[in-house]
């Protein structure tokens, strides 16, 4: 049976590479222009969509009144100062309970890999920490240890709301965080561990030099998604009497009559937690390019 023969365009193309080349050029010509022309349609329907929301709000029937009570630009000029000033003590709660969240949501983490049966109660004791404070509102966390633990009168232990916020907000969050670590663990394959005993490493040391690097690696994407809601808690910390920027704006409002202080509180917050979430989808997009990069070689 006699093979078909292919067109004269396509017979061209297979006699001439520079004339192959010339098509790939072209194709991929054509798919970055595609892909313009979805981001411009995107782009274009995301304005008309916003710019339709502002007309509907613009034009309702106490736009007015609305406007007077939170956008009101002489209280946010008075107001901003302030709660800019108490906006600290959030950032200097939230980078404290960052620091030992990260250390003991890992051990958690290591407690609940651990295996075999004598284990069993360490494992066993990870797990209902991590159930128990996964399970309870982290504002009722708040309230237990910030007004019970000072009200025991314990010599030398601390009374400060903010000492007990932050230490209420890094049980909470470690248990949250050590199942992320653990998932980290758990996606290394068993392979890894058994290459390295057989290099003469221990469990320990296979966990630590082999395991852990790669695990943490992984997680770091959906650590810091963590730690953007760990940054808006601290807010919490208002309602144990911390004066925070919540708090400092409350007392505006009450002051002015006024909400303008809660939309200053909420920029803040925005300002800080929008390029943590742009550069966390820039590391997932990184790892993604990555691991494309190597199953392609």
């Amino acid at each position: 049976m006699s093979e078909p023969v292919p067109p004269d365009d396509e017979q061209e193309l297979l006699d001439d590479p520079r004339a192959s080349s010339r098509s790939r050029i072209l194709g991929g010509g054509a798919h970055k222009t595609e892909g313009l022309r979805g981001v411009v349609t995107a782009l274009i329907s995301t304005v008309i969509f916003f710019a339709l929301v502002f007309y509907v709000v613009v034009h309702s029937p106490n736009w007015e009144a609305v406007k007077d009570q939170f956008f009101d630009p002489v209280i946010f000029k008075e107001s901003f100062p302030l709660v800019l000033r108490a906006f600290w003590t959030n950032i200097v709660a939230f980078m404290e309970a960052e620091v030992f969240i990260l250390i003991f949501a890992l051990v958690l983490a290591v407690m609940r890999s651990l295996r075999g049966p004598v284990f069993f109660p360490i494992r066993a004791l990870a797990v209902v920490y991590v159930d128990l404070f996964r399970g309870v509102p982290t504002i009722l966390v708040i309230v237990l240890f910030a007004f019970g633990i000072p009200g025991l009168q314990i010599p030398g232990v601390p009374n400060s709301a903010f000492f007990w916020g932050v230490v209420s907000l890094v049980l909470v969050y470690s248990a949250y965080v050590a199942e992320v670590y653990r998932a980290g663990i758990d996606s290394v394959h068993e392979s890894q561990v058994s290459a390295a005993r057989s290099l003469g490493l221990s469990r320990w040391q296979s966990m630590r030099h082999v395991v852990l690097p790669q695990a943490i690696r992984r997680v770091i994407p959906p650590l810091l998604n963590d730690f953007i809601g760990l940054q808006k808690d601290t807010a919490l910390l208002a309602i144990v009497g911390v004066i925070e920027a919540f708090r400092v704006s409350g007392i505006e409002v009450a002051r002015t009559f006024d909400y303008t202080p809660y939309l200053v509180t909420a920029l803040l917050f925005i300002a800080i937690t929008i390029p943590l979430a742009r550069f966390t989808d820039y590391l997932i997009a990184r790892g993604r390019r990555r691991r494309m990069a190597g199953g392609a070689a």
